[in-house]
């Protein structure tokens, strides 16, 4: 049980469903929001920035690659217990 309160995806409406409904065609692959992400969703306008800023630092290469940042972050979420 998540400690914020947050919008599932079948009860998103106005704004925030727009931004789910955008993340969902741009993921393909993935079937709901990630609770990540969902964290945000009290704020759409919050939740928007957050996506725009995020994931080209986290999923494009730069000084490293996409790989080797999802190493970095998984040793991070298991040293911290995290289930992200």
């Amino acid at each position: 049980m998540p400690f914020i309160n947050w919008v599932e995806d079948d009860q998103a409406t106005g704004p925030v469903a727009d931004i789910y409904d955008a993340w969902k065609q741009a993921n393909p692959q993935r079937e709901k929001m990630p609770d990540i992400l969902k964290c945000f969703s009290s704020r759409a306008d919050v939740l928007g920035k957050v996506i725009e800023l995020s994931y080209p630092l986290h999923f494009q290469d730069g000084s490293l690659t996409r790989r080797t940042k999802e190493m970095i972050a998984t040793l991070v979420s298991a040293l911290n217990q995290c289930p992200y």
